[in-house]
């Protein structure tokens, strides 16, 4: 048997965030936000003393040398500089990763601004996920002139090849994890599914826009 439950309530819907926007004791989040930035300033400041301490030591160690062949041996940090300046690999896979990687900063960034402007808010459905999107397609500017600018520091020349992988690779694989679990709600005949229109609209924006903003970018770069 079921038993249906029936409340009435007079708040309306689309109000019914008001009682989490609207909260009048503030300093709570303040202190807790202020507690986390002086945590994060004090760690930040107990690494840097401990490396400049090194570096310190390290170049009190140079200076301390009595001959030209004890000199040009390498100790310390100067075991390093072979392997700092030498390009990777695999940069190309790193190029598109940085270039992700600033792409998603951005979209981040942007999004938390204009929550924090109240122009983004819970109690419009959807509203967050599209700006999301878009401001994910959008930055695909920034990613696109990052790849293709570490790339070339690289000493690399087929950057269009990088851009395409900046502007396909992530987006296609979450694309695809996508619609492997919208096939698996759909199978189980659910009603929050996506409609196939609706994927191919998203892919087809996604991707076309994308991949375009990121080779003008690029392009821009090379001219």
């Amino acid at each position: 048997f079921t038993i249906d439950l029936l409340q009435s309530s007079e708040i309306i819907w689309a109000s019914r965030w008001d009682v989490y926007l609207l909260s009048s004791d503030s300093q709570i989040h303040w202190f807790s936000i202020i507690n986390s930035l002086m945590i994060v300033l004090f760690l930040s400041g107990m690494i840097a003393m401990i490396m400049m301490r090194t570096l310190y030591k390290d170049i009190a160690n140079y200076n301390q040398l009595d001959n030209q062949e004890e000199a040009q041996e390498e100790t310390g940090w100067k075991l390093v500089h072979g392997d700092a300046f030498r390009p990777p690999v695999h940069s190309g896979l790193l190029c598109v990763y940085v270039g992700t990687g600033v792409q998603f900063f951005g979209m981040t960034v942007v999004t938390m601004m204009f929550a924090l402007l109240g122009f983004l808010s819970p109690a419009n459905r959807g509203g967050l996920m599209t700006a999301m999107v878009l401001l994910w397609v959008f930055m695909g500017v920034l990613a696109g002139y990052t790849s293709s600018r570490l790339y070339k520091m690289f000493k690399g020349t087929e950057w269009k090849k990088i851009t395409l992988k900046t502007a396909f690779m992530f987006p296609g694989i979450i694309f695809g994890v996508f619609f492997v679990l919208n096939a698996l709600i759909w199978g189980e005949k659910s009603y929050g599914t996506c409609s196939q229109l609706s994927r191919y609209l998203l892919v087809a924006f996604c991707h076309l826009v994308l991949s375009s903003l990121s080779s003008s970018s690029s392009s821009h770069l090379s001219g």
